[in-house]
């Protein structure tokens, strides 16, 4: 099987990219492969403890909770990193990180890119 690392760099709850990501990442782990998953720019925010997010405005369903979804995708082997320097410049500090997930470097991305089969930016 393969290696696959994803890079997601929009905000949790602007647009659906990091929805999109992680339903992509949990297929290919279902199907047996590797996974990693790098958070840049305003995506350090999907691992941000404690996340409430607001209702749906039509309908009973809430909004997808990212908090919950990484959580599961690492239950199901997903390897997270948020960019220390993406974090640092949104006031995100390391003790505001979801349990689970790694301030990582450009170095380590650098490094899962080289390691890896396939990489995808959504």
């Amino acid at each position: 099987m393969a290696t696959i690392t994803v890079i997601v760099g929009d905000a949790p709850y602007g647009k659906q990219r990091v929805y999109t990501a992680l339903r992509f990442l949990l297929v290919a782990l279902h199907e047996g492969h590797q996974a990693n998953l790098f958070l840049v720019e305003d995506a350090v925010f999907a691992a941000k403890r404690g996340q409430q997010p607001p209702e749906m405005p039509v309908g009973e369903a809430g909004m997808p909770n990212c908090e919950e979804l990484l959580q599961a995708a690492m239950k199901e082997g997903l390897t997270i990193k948020a960019c220390r320097v993406c974090s640092m410049e949104r006031g995100l500090q390391p003790e505001q990180v979801m349990e689970g997930v790694e301030i990582g470097s450009m170095v380590d991305l650098v490094n899962w890119v080289v390691e890896s089969d396939r990489t995808v930016f959504f």
